[in-house]
């Protein structure tokens, strides 16, 4: 045998291994999926109003308007078939020469070939003709409610963005290419990938977005020194140990938001928030929640506002004081926003000064969660939360996932299922994976009271035996919000804050989204961010008077609240007030996983 053949039969012996492998997993993949839970049809898509209203506005414009209709397929098939003629031309008289690409570049067809080779530039071409038909009729389909037309825009691009070409392995040159250099070892370590994220989520699928092995909690995550020191049923309290000689007087207390778990705020000691709030001088403290399982199913809002008041009693009695100052990140910060509403009817004068982190306290705008927010979806997630007794995690993953469908779905897929590569050592998308549930009668409320009604801001949100209104909040804040978050719109945002009470507020919005834009340490002057002298009232005129600065916002939140914290005092140990220490950081319940 030459040395040619045998390399062959050495391939060939490759690729056969490889194609059994493949016929292994498959079965593999099959016995995963039977165990799937059985599919909520009111959470797989929109409901029939939709579809009704949508085709409602199509008929009647067809009976109005015919021309305008056929106007519009038309011009569909007009670009498609002009594009074939060029493509045909220019093979026919260009020899292997795909015609002219007038673009626009979309980093989806990064590879080189969607230029170049004639087969995956036509391809591309007509996916991008066909996307713009799509969007084009969606815009000009009259007679929509504002509602219904953001759901079908949102829906519509949905069913866009899952056709696109990078999505399939036929028309994907990187693909293609992984799999002959590899000769199919990329195909098969691409189907693990995909049989263990089935596995993992018992049947349903969730795109393993970063390494889980890189990181452990305690070891290389949520590592700021500390002690837990009290621990009930909603929540662990951590106390972090000084690491000045000296502290200001006002302690911090941190509320995280309880949809995720509390280390976003403590990842790697290069951008850690708490470890630099520690650094300068505060004395901190943060409650880790519990993750709920099926006993939490009459946990509700009154429960975490008591766990607040709560937490807030447990601070002062560690530290000896009478006031703390308090942050609140996301669900957290519009229940620190209820807490002091509470506070205020009550006559408590607990809480020194809030800070908000990307905080809604008025959901009259629902950005991009209208499409989840209407009566079809949330009285599926009812139903499912009387099923579970929590809302899922598994749900909230995949909705806050769409919202960003190729960054968080499509593009990850592809990398795990058709390149067969291993998922990043990236510890913002670790955090992210590492969901918690929510307890259904608290979820319910949220989603009825404030998402849809908006009882907070426009009407009375009732909690504890008071009528809780916006405007009662009366304390010292800062606002901070982030311009290009898609989850707590920054307008959004400013339009609570303007409604609050405070006579002494400060609005900061920061560069970057929902995370990178408060997760953004000093060191790596990566995000900027605006002030401005203009008042709280109108975010328009607000932003036309803003001054940008480079950096983070974090310096100029500590200088505030220095202002805010009373004299130096000498450093606190934790436990030293009297509490004995439970455990220590980050404790035990920010490392419960529990999946249903």
């Amino acid at each position: 045998m030459t040395t040619g053949e045998a390399q062959v039969s050495a391939a060939s012996q490759k690729m056969q291994e490889n194609l059994a492998k493949i016929e292994q997993l498959s079965q593999r993949l099959v016995d995963a999926l039977s165990h799937r839970r059985m599919p909520n049809p009111s959470l797989e898509g929109p409901g029939v109003d939709l579809y009704m209203s949508t085709t409602a506005a199509l008929m009647r414009e067809l009976s109005d308007k015919p021309a305008q209709i056929l106007e519009a397929q038309v011009k569909y098939w007009g670009d498609a078939m002009s594009h074939y003629i060029q493509a045909t031309h220019a093979l026919a008289t260009q020899g292997f020469r795909p015609p002219e690409d007038p673009g626009p570049e979309d980093k989806r067809f990064s590879n080189p070939l969607w230029t170049t080779h004639p087969y995956f530039n036509f391809v591309k071409q007509q996916y991008m003709i066909a996307s713009r038909a799509i969007d084009e009729g969606t815009d000009a389909l009259p007679g929509l409610a504002d509602v219904d037309r953001k759901r079908l825009k949102y829906f519509t691009k949905q069913l866009v963005d899952m056709m696109a070409p990078t999505n399939f392995f036929a028309t994907n040159p990187d693909a293609l290419e992984r799999a002959i250099e590899t000769e199919g070892e990329s195909l098969v370590r691409g189907l693990e990938n995909l049989v263990h994220d089935v596995e993992r989520n018992h049947g349903d699928l969730l795109v393993t977005l970063a390494d889980r092995t890189a990181f452990e909690v305690g070891r290389n995550l949520a590592t700021t020194e500390g002690k837990v020191i009290y621990r009930c049923r909603m929540f662990e309290l951590i106390q972090y140990t000084p690491r000045t000689e000296k502290v200001y007087r006002t302690p911090l207390l941190i509320f995280p938001p309880w949809i995720n778990k509390y280390y976003i705020l403590d990842l790697k000691e290069q951008n850690s928030f708490i470890r630099y709030a520690v650094e300068q001088g505060f004395s901190v403290f943060v409650v880790s929640w519990k993750n709920p399982d099926a006993s939490f199913a009459d946990v509700g809002f009154d429960d975490y506002v008591a766990s607040y008041l709560e937490a807030i009693a447990q601070v002062k009695q560690e530290t000896g004081v009478a006031k703390i100052n308090a942050i609140g990140y996301c669900i957290a910060g519009t229940t620190l926003g209820l807490t002091l509403s509470l506070m205020k009817k009550r006559g408590d004068h607990s809480i020194n000064s809030a800070t908000f982190f990307t905080t809604l306290t008025d959901f009259s705008d629902q950005g991009e969660f209208v499409s989840f927010l209407q009566d079809d979806f949330v009285d599926g997630l009812e139903v499912q939360c009387r099923v579970d007794g929590v809302l899922s995690s598994y749900f909230m993953s995949r909705t806050f996932s769409f919202l960003r469908s190729n960054d968080l779905i499509w593009r990850p897929a592809i990398r795990s299922y058709m390149m067969g590569e291993a998922p990043p050592a990236f510890d913002l998308l670790y955090w992210n994976g590492d969901a918690t549930n929510l307890p259904g009668k608290m979820a319910m409320e949220y989603l009825r009271g404030l998402c849809q009604q908006n009882r907070f801001a426009e009407e009375t949100f009732t909690l504890l035996g008071e009528d809780l209104r916006l405007a009662d909040i009366d304390v010292p804040l800062m606002a901070i919000a982030c311009e290009t978050d898609h989850i707590a719109p920054w307008r959004a945002s400013f339009r609570g804050v303007a409604q609050m009470g405070s006579k002494d507020k400060q609005f900061v919005l920061a560069e970057s989204g929902h995370i990178a834009g408060i997760v953004n340490p000093p060191d790596k002057k990566k995000y900027g961010h605006y002030t401005s002298p203009a008042p709280i009232e109108d975010a328009d005129d607000w932003h036309a008077a803003a001054e940008y600065h480079e950096g983070t916002w974090w310096p100029r939140w500590s200088e505030w609240l220095a202002g805010r914290s009373g004299r130096q005092v000498a450093a606190r140990v934790p436990g030293a007030g009297g509490h004995e220490i439970v455990a220590d950081a980050p404790g035990s319940y920010v490392r419960e996983t529990i999946l249903l």
